[in-house]
């Protein structure tokens, strides 16, 4: 055989492996913020919302969340709290106008994140992962039980489940 080719050949393995599309497996867990207060521009949650953030809390515990990105407001950081204290991890603000670098960032980090964001915001970063299935709408003012579960493969495929809080 000659060793040209073979080294030719060698080499092209080598690049293809080296741009392959692989990615660290893990979920990300994204849910709007809980029920909120009605009145102010950065409400509080509501008793309901607190009841849901706590309940939140408990769906995770067992999860292993590495990661928490949150919007900077008081209602999505106190959505997140109790994972936060139970995991360990820092809650850390993103811009929902600058979804692609969300999206970068839960592909390269380690381990589990949750992401916390609004009824207009959440669909677009769920959305990234939907693959060829149909995409998700913007929800409802009324809609706070949805739980998106992304599972993230080591092969960069991903695909979407959307859940309610009493599924878990």
């Amino acid at each position: 055989m000659n060793f040209r080719f073979v080294f030719i050949f060698l080499l092209f393995v080598l690049g293809a492996v080296a741009c392959s599309t692989k990615q660290e497996p893990k979920t990300v867990y994204v849910v709007r913020h809980a029920e909120k207060q009605l009145t102010g521009d950065d409400p509080e949650l509501s008793v309901a919302g607190s009841a849901r953030a706590v309940k939140l809390g408990q769906i995770l515990e067992g999860e292993q969340i590495a990661h928490i990105f949150s919007t900077n407001t008081i209602r999505t950081i106190a959505t997140v709290r109790h994972v936060a204290n139970h995991s360990g991890a820092q809650i850390e603000a993103y811009d929902t106008d600058r979804h692609d670098d969300l999206v970068k960032e839960l592909k390269q980090r380690k381990g589990n994140i949750l992401v916390v964001g609004h009824s207009n915001t959440i669909h677009h970063v769920v959305n990234y992962f939907v693959g060829q299935a149909e995409k998700y709408p913007e929800l409802e003012d009324i809609e706070y039980n949805f739980i998106f579960v992304i599972t993230l493969n080591e092969d960069g495929s991903s695909s979407v489940e959307r859940k309610e809080y009493r599924d878990f």
